[in-house]
């Protein structure tokens, strides 16, 4: 029976690229001459560091920019609240992987009250699509890709 896996996933190797790239810039942009301006990767948490808050709005922009050159959905992208403290302002900005149980109930919900003939079930952080036909899931990721889940969503591991 062909089935299907939703996955929310990220490629890290791309993810320390981008991030080693935005600091290559932010330390030879002119607005950033002698301001300890900095990003920090630590898991899949990403922590700015600038002297203002002006200067923190700057850095996502260029993190933001240097992940879609790198093939990143930016919807993974989730900020924190700036923490500011006289001369130092600090950002967390957490990339988001894997499907919430919450938003995977919705997923399942959402293919159920479409009434095609397949089924869905929560497998951990992914969902597996199962159904008779192939026309049926390619129905499903056409119905799942004009739906906004708040998450960049794969489909793959496409069986016949």
């Amino acid at each position: 029976m062909p089935s299907f896996d939703i996955t929310c996933e990220i490629d890290h190797h791309e993810v320390s690229n981008a991030v080693d790239q935005a600091n290559r810039e932010v330390g030879t942009r002119f607005d950033f001459k002698g301001a300890d301006a900095e990003y920090a990767l630590k898991d899949n948490q990403i922590t700015m560091k600038a002297e203002v808050d002006f200067q923190l709005n700057q850095m996502i922009d260029i993190l933001r920019n240097k992940l879609t050159k790198r093939g990143i959905d930016v919807a993974h992208i989730k900020l924190a609240d700036p923490v500011i403290q006289h001369k130092k302002a600090e950002q967390v900005i957490t990339m988001q992987e894997g499907i919430a149980q919450d938003i995977a109930k919705k997923i399942v919900k959402f293919i159920k009250d479409k009434k095609l003939k397949v089924q869905s079930s929560i497998q951990g952080e992914q969902i597996r699509v199962t159904g008779k036909k192939r026309d049926d899931l390619q129905e499903v990721i056409a119905q799942l890709d004009q739906e906004n889940f708040g998450l960049p969503l794969q489909f793959g591991n496409f069986r016949d």
